[in-house]
């Protein structure tokens, strides 16, 4: 950012003029770019199941081997895939290696991530083409990918980066149990080190959807909750917003959730 001084003042003039165009709307331009085209979203759908050769891949988009590997090439510059050497089918003249491309561990939940931190920048986005491109992206994002289900993603701690999805009931949030039987697969369950979180047996917080608003409640745990940096009162339910943070407990024994409701739930 660089101060700069209106025309025809002198040095004792107080008012500047702020001529502010961060690095990250354009580096945001380029991502969304990357992540706009929609056979590139299928491929990366695609990546998540098991590594593909180029062939491959083109054959099930349905398009060139030049093309795909153009996607290929820019889903890489991202840092999103990678490529290894692999076994291509085996032909009259046997088996050769080919390449073979596989989603780098923790892409997808790095995508849900960035494109939830860029829709809630407190910083005002003055350029709409890039505002509605942002929203037409994380849309298609959501309805490929998170099949348009809210998401909670650790911020920090040994687990950072791991994003649990929240199904119709709302779910348990606490730390792992041995004694908990019942499957908790529809629960955000913590791993030990967070041992300042309740355990999911008797939940540190419950988050629930009442209609059409999405709730977090703290269940009376030791720690406490907190939705923004605003402890919550024990047992009674705090509406929730796209964006919002929840703290469970506080320190590095506590644990940080970033809110991440499909567009349009709240």
């Amino acid at each position: 950012m660089e101060l700069r001084k209106p025309p025809g003042t002198d040095d004792m003039t107080k008012t500047v003029i702020r001529e502010e165009v961060p690095d990250y709307f354009q580096e945001l331009s380029e991502y969304l770019e990357v992540l706009s085209n929609s056979q590139r979203l299928k491929i990366l759908k695609m990546l998540e199941k098991k590594p593909r050769d180029v062939r491959t891949i083109a054959s099930e988009i349905e398009t060139s081997y030049e093309n795909t590997k153009k996607h290929l090439d820019r889903l890489m510059s991202m840092g999103l895939i990678r490529k290894e050497v692999g076994l291509g089918p085996q032909t009259s003249k046997g088996v050769h290696p080919v390449w073979k491309y596989s989603l780098v561990p923790g892409a997808m939940e790095a995508i849900i991530r960035n494109l939830g931190f860029f829709s809630n920048m407190r910083i005002q986005l003055s350029d709409l083409d890039l505002k509605r491109r942002l929203e037409d992206v994380r849309s298609a994002i959501e309805g490929e990918i998170t099949g348009n289900q809210p998401v909670l993603i650790v911020l920090g701690g040994p687990e950072d980066g791991k994003f649990f999805f929240i199904g119709g009931k709302g779910a348990r949030i606490g730390r792992i149990d041995q004694t908990v039987k019942e499957d908790p697969s529809g629960d955000v369950v913590l791993g030990r080190d967070y041992s300042s979180v309740s355990r999911v047996s008797r939940p540190h917080a419950v988050i629930r959807r009442e209609g059409k608003k999405w709730l977090i409640e703290d269940r009376g745990s030791t720690g406490g909750t907190f939705l923004n940096g605003n402890a919550l009162q024990k047992g009674v339910a705090t509406e929730v917003s796209d964006g919002d943070v929840i703290e469970l407990a506080k320190g590095p024994a506590g644990a940080r959730l970033l809110v991440i409701l499909p567009i349009g739930a709240s």
